[in-house]
């Protein structure tokens, strides 16, 4: 990822754990933007270290966290039903593996539907919830699953934290089965609740977030090793949540009428300019 970059936007900030500053810049050959600086492999894992980092716990605490965990439970189901209509019926053993799999809430429902299913989850916390939950190891990198391929592949909202990416990528297709499916669900920095917000806007989640894709840049990385996007799928309920924990960022307070305006305008925008807030992509191995 070393083409040419300028300034997107400078001084966003970590509001979750350190309050550091960083810049976004532009790369304009995928037509995405990347965190900088980004921090060093041996100290990434220090920013995922608060209580309100949600997806690796199962909280309750705030209003928000019972609104996250109450949309996540219909999301689930949604997500469950996706896969079994991406995948051939008459499959006598279907296999997916999920990658972040945080508290392992997904994998739990697939396992229900008679999915044979693995996750990869880094966080320590998070992977001893969802080994509690699904009785079984949960491996902590994609690189201890050996020759090991699936139908599937998810990654909800993961991909963004991927260090390095390109590789990453090609590591991804090694794991897919022949003609094996990739769900790829990330923020899109083209939606206007993004551009509403600018540098408040909750999704840019630095460092956390190394990437910010837009539908051109998904396409493009992926076509580099061979994947097609087939599909693309609108997260709409991402706009409100994302809008929610902006308007704290911006005000310091929830702020509850004005994030739902907020999030309905950008998904009653998208509906002209096809930029939701967060896209789901499916990828098929060609």
């Amino acid at each position: 990822m070393k083409e040419k970059q300028q300034y997107y936007i400078e001084s966003v900030k970590d509001y979750l754990v350190s309050k550091e500053l960083f810049n976004l810049l532009k790369d304009e050959k995928y037509d995405m933007l990347v965190t900088s600086p980004q921090p060093k492999l041996e100290v990434l894992s220090n920013y995922y270290q608060s209580d309100s980092y949600i997806s690796h716990t199962d909280s309750k605490n705030t209003f928000t966290d019972r609104l996250y965990q109450l949309v996540k439970k219909y999301t689930i189901a949604k997500k469950v039903k996706l896969i079994n209509e991406l995948v051939e019926s008459n499959l006598n053993k279907k296999s997916i593996l999920d990658i972040g799999c945080g508290t392992g809430d997904f994998l739990t429902a697939c396992k229900k539907k008679n999915w044979d299913v693995v996750g990869v989850e880094p966080n320590e916390n998070a992977k001893s919830i969802a080994e509690k939950k699904l009785d079984q190891k949960i491996n902590s990198r994609i690189s201890k699953l050996g020759l090991q391929q699936f139908d599937v592949i998810s990654m909800w909202h993961v991909l963004e934290h991927i260090p390095n990416l390109k590789e990453y990528i090609i590591e991804l297709k090694k794991k897919l089965k022949p003609k094996g499916i990739l769900i790829v669900a990330v923020p899109n920095y083209k939606s206007y609740d993004a551009k509403h917000y600018k540098n408040f806007w909750a999704a840019f989640d630095v460092p956390r977030h190394l990437w910010h894709f837009s539908k051109t840049s998904i396409k493009l990385l992926f076509g580099e090793v061979g994947m097609k996007v087939t599909k693309t799928i609108p997260m709409k309920f991402d706009s409100f949540y994302v809008s929610l924990l902006s308007e704290k960022y911006k005000h310091g307070k929830n702020r509850f009428v004005k994030s739902f305006y907020i999030g309905l305008k950008s998904n009653l925008s998208a509906i002209s300019t096809n930029e939701y807030s967060s896209h789901i992509y499916i990828i098929k191995n060609e």
